[in-house]
């Protein structure tokens, strides 16, 4: 008989093995255990699962047969491979399990480490794992922590087995024996089979011995002590544990079919070499107990361990020991609680790089079906870039993220704007919606749809719409942002509005533009088709709003709702862009199952160093906040090209604030690295498809020279929605670095303010209050509050005299934004990208170029509440002609001037360094005259 069998033949101990894995079970070698040395259970954890999953190939069949069906959650992957093995495994120890009435051929799954502080969370997952396994001879584990107690006495309650794990603690395992007592009392007071209930306390040993070791080596002079604690500690709960189990309480107990919750001895492997290999199998061999070994430690008792019963030799001087300790000035009980501390933390380590092998193999086998990510930074970039996925890491940050925990940002009202983390699950139980509504307008042979919105509610659309393209049989997609009256006019002839359907977007229901864009054009659908304008119009927005009512009362086809937790800059993938992509006859399920797969990726599972969002946000916020490279320049193929106007928004909306912030860069073409500063950051969308081979060159060029550039790659157009997911995790990562709330938009909100009460009094008044310009010419007036005025004294030389003295204030690390309330059109945008990039290239500095009143809800609120590095210039124009707005007294160019001199006032109030330019007459002409004394002021 081998020495391992003799255990419990000759003993009473059972063996237990502590580990588990697929090939292990496969090719016999469980059974073998079972029937050659007696094995009587299994156990397993995550570091078991990690050692098994990480690092060898034998779960990547099982893994790409599920990924070849689809996709499924990183966790979910996971468990399935777990449940297979402890399904298995416990098939192969029933026959222990029917032979032993129960008592022994179980399996043992743990409860996720995550949860090991959180009492309802392990109640329900412990729930789960139980119905999910369904065999008789599985135990679930639980931690022994002050919240796992109450879990270990209501699982019992129900008729759950347990192990109880992470024991170090006399104290503790007692109040763990009477929380199953207790449990298994209430059971069987409830009629239920006490008979079918076991469970097992995990004493750990060996790592009381290496902290205790440690210890008393930093004290000196109790040597004696050293490799003795672990023992004698395990040998005093032995006793508690015959004095819980007998007496009339446990008796009664015992008398209905009860089984005694066994002390196992766990952490049997010796992590001391100068200790005998089976010290910790030979020194506690006892009655109703049971040791789980890994396979070393089992196999060198079987080659040379010894087995004689010696669990209650020594009683006295396993007393005398704890004395002594105490004599040392050590505390078992605080070690104890360390270790419990310590334990939860290796098992949550583990837990990590498991869920990250997983992620990682995931990736791997969706290939091209997933967006892939690198990134080049310079080496003291990626060291505190690492170092801050790490404090993630070990701080939980990704999960209490996913979890809505506000301490993540800045404890403020964070957690009321995450609804966007979910609504792609929540929105592909509501495909049928959008399916029936694509059906109706198909049949109804609109011809084109207008989404009317601003900010959040127009900028996805806005990519969908360039992304996408237009769908046979379906409306083609446009957008209305602008107030400029040329704009209006240009989509409303470029329409035929008995074919158009009108999407009139507004979360609150009371942004100005979305409203006065319905107006006009609700004006205009009444005066072409009669009573039945509401039909071609559809609104979405929040549930109960102003939009909401007046939708109703004008008869509006339908209304979509978005949902309240979701700021506009993070709803692209809510209604404000899935009912547009409808419209236009794009497949939502398709759209929506694209998404998730980013969703997945950056779930709260992945680990950060894994997980593609946080990965990219934690380089973008330590970049600023480290090195001062906050410029975030994307840089995108052709046919995706779109996207950063959207990011835009996202980025300088999100961080902008308290001083902090991204400014992005959107629209530079990728040039020579010499053109830059040490400021940017450059992340470029690539396309393989339509790859540019500049592009790729120049890239290659900036990260040979140092620039940090993250380079996202995309197989087609269609995978675009993983991107919207990506990019708001790494906005909402790089927010919590820079230490700001990036779901507020305080200084957004003060233009807004400042634009509605110029407009109330130009509607009371008939006209916005006169303005005195600092210059003024036949074609171009300029404007400056008191203080750029100062700054600017030669402007009474001329346009390229203040223009000259503007730009000279432009120093190393600011960035220059021309901001254009005029009509967005190719002309317009042209010229002024010239004059952009000519102070890019002499200057060294970022650039923007922006169109009112668009960016007001985008990079607006960066340029106002973010660093103060920024250096302005406002372009305004008379339009050729106004537009009236039924229902209010003035038009179109009234709102558009109102929101620019709105904008300028904020940018004073602020202290930034900004210049307005009014163009009198040809704006095109003024235009030119502007771009070309910039470029002489920087030549």
């Amino acid at each position: 008989m081998s020495a391992l069998k003799a255990l419990f033949t000759e003993h009473g101990q059972a063996v237990w093995l502590d580990y588990v894995a697929r090939g292990f079970l496969a090719k016999g070698e469980l059974k073998a255990l079972v029937e050659k040395d007696g094995l009587r259970g299994v156990t397993s954890n995550p570091a078991i699962f990690e050692k098994a999953i990480g690092h060898t190939a034998e779960y990547d069949d099982g893994l790409k047969t599920v990924l070849d069906q689809g996709d499924a959650r990183v966790v979910d992957l996971y468990e399935g491979l777990a449940i297979e093995d402890i399904q298995n495994a416990a098939d192969v120890l029933r026959p222990v399990y029917e032979a032993s009435d129960g008592a022994d051929g179980y399996v043992s799954l743990e409860v996720s480490p995550y949860l090991a502080l959180d009492t309802q969370a392990t109640l329900d997952e412990a729930r789960r794992l139980h119905a999910a396994v369904k065999r008789d001879n599985l135990m679930v584990k639980v931690p022994a922590t002050p919240e796992g107690l109450p879990a270990i006495r209501q699982l019992t309650a129900e008729g759950i087995s347990i192990n109880i794990t992470l024991l170090f603690s006399q104290e503790t395992y007692e109040e763990v024996a009477n929380a199953f007592i207790d449990g298994l009392t209430e059971f069987a007071g409830k009629g239920g089979d006490v008979s079918r209930v076991a469970s097992v306390a995990s004493f750990f040993i060996s790592r009381i011995d290496s902290l205790v070791d440690k210890k008393l080596d930093e004290k000196g002079g109790f040597d004696d002590l050293r490799g003795k604690v672990a023992i004698a500690n395990a040998k005093l709960a032995y006793q508690r544990y015959k004095r819980l189990f007998s007496g009339e309480r446990w008796e009664a107990l015992a008398a209905k079919g009860a089984k005694a919750q066994r002390l196992l001895w766990a952490s049997t492997g010796t992590k001391n070499k100068a200790y005998s290999d089976v010290l910790y199998v030979e020194e506690l061999i006892g009655p109703d107990t049971v040791n789980t070994m890994p396979p070393a430690t089992m196999d060198a008792f079987r080659d040379h361990g010894k087995a004689r019963a010696t669990l209650e030799e020594g009683i006295p001087e396993a007393e005398a020991v704890m004395v002594r300790l105490t004599h040392a000035g050590i505390d078992i009980e605080e070690v104890a609680r360390q270790l419990v501390e310590e334990g939860v933390q290796l098992f949550v380590d583990a837990a990590d790089k498991l869920l990250g092998a997983v992620s990682d193999k995931r990736a791997a086998l969706l290939g091209s079906r997933l967006d892939s990510q690198a990134l080049v930074l310079p080496e003291p970039l990626q060291a505190a870039t690492d170092k801050a996925l790490e404090s993630w890491r070990e701080s939980g940050a990704i999960r209490r993220l996913w979890a809505h925990d506000t301490s993540v940002w800045t404890g403020r009202d964070e957690d009321k704007w995450l609804g966007w983390l979910r609504i792609v699950e929540d929105e592909l139980e509501n495909v049928g919606a959008y399916e029936t509504f694509a059906a109706e307008i198909k049949a109804e042979g609109f011809t084109d749809a207008v989404v009317l919105g601003m900010g959040g509610s127009s900028l996805g659309p806005d990519v969908i719409a360039a992304t996408y393209g237009a769908r046979e049989g379906f409306p083609k997609l446009r957008i209305l942002d602008s107030t400029d009256p040329d704009e209006v006019r240009a989509v409303e002839a470029a329409v035929n509005l008995k074919t158009t359907l009108f999407i009139v977007a507004s979360k609150s229901g009371s942004t100005l533009e979305p409203n006065v864009f319905r107006d006009y054009f609700l004006g205009r659908m009444k005066d072409v088709v009669g009573e039945k304008a509401g039909r071609h119009f559809v609104a979405v927005t929040d549930p109960g709003s102003a939009m909401e009512m007046a939708a109703k009362d004008d008869g509006f086809r339908r209304i979509f709702f978005g949902m309240p937790q979701i700021g506009g800059r993070y709803s692209v993938l809510s209604a404000f862009g899935l009912v547009p992509a409808a419209a236009s006859g794009i497949e939502i399920r398709t759209f929506l199952e694209t998404a998730r797969a980013m969703v997945r990726s950056c779930g709260p599972a992945v680990p950060p160093a894994h997980n593609p969002g946080v990965i990219l946000g934690a380089a973008l916020g330590t970049a600023a906040v480290e090195q001062g490279r906050d410029k975030v320049t994307v840089i995108a193929s052709p046919g995706i090209d779109s996207f950063g106007a959207w990011a835009e928004q996202l980025i300088a909306e999100s961080t902008g604030k308290e001083g902090k912030g991204l400014i992005p860069v959107d629209g530079e073409p990728v040039d020579v690295p010499a053109v830059y500063g040490e400021d940017r950051f450059f992340v470029y969308l690539r396309l393989d498809r339509r790859a540019d081979a500049r592009q790729d060159e120049a890239v290659k060029g900036l990260e040979r020279e140092g620039h940090p550039v993250a380079t996202i790659e995309l197989v087609n157009e269609e995978q675009l929605p993983q991107e919207f997911f990506r990019f708001e995790i790494a906005t909402a990562v790089a927010g919590a670095i820079l230490g700001i709330n990036p779901f507020d938009q305080p200084d957004v909100e003060a233009s807004k303010v400042e634009t509605k009460k110029l407009f109330a009094a130009a509607e009371e008044t008939g006209a916005l209050p006169p303005e005195t310009p600092i210059f003024e010419d036949e074609t171009i007036a300029l404007y400056a509050d008191s203080a750029n005025a100062g700054a600017l004294s030669q402007a009474s030389g001329g346009l390229e005299a203040a223009l000259a003295a503007h730009l000279a204030r432009v120093k190393a690390g600011d960035y220059v934004a021309l901001l254009a309330y005029v009509t967005r059109n190719e002309r317009h945008a042209s010229i002024l990208q010239e004059a952009r990039l000519a102070v890019r290239d002499a200057k060294a500095v970022a650039t923007c170029l922006e169109f009112g009143p668009r960016f007001l809800h985008s990079t607006g609120q960066a340029y106002k509440g973010g660093p103060e590095s920024g250096v302005f210039l406002q372009i305004t124009a008379d339009p050729s002609s106004d537009l009236p707005i039924p229902g209010r007294k003035l038009g179109f160019g009234t709102v558009i001037a109102a929101q620019a001199r709105g904008d300028f006032a904020v940018l004073a109030e602020r202290g930034r360094r900004a210049l307005r330019a009014h163009i009198k007459g040809d704006v095109e002409a003024g235009l030119r005259r502007i771009a070309a004394a910039i470029k002489e002021a920087v030549a």
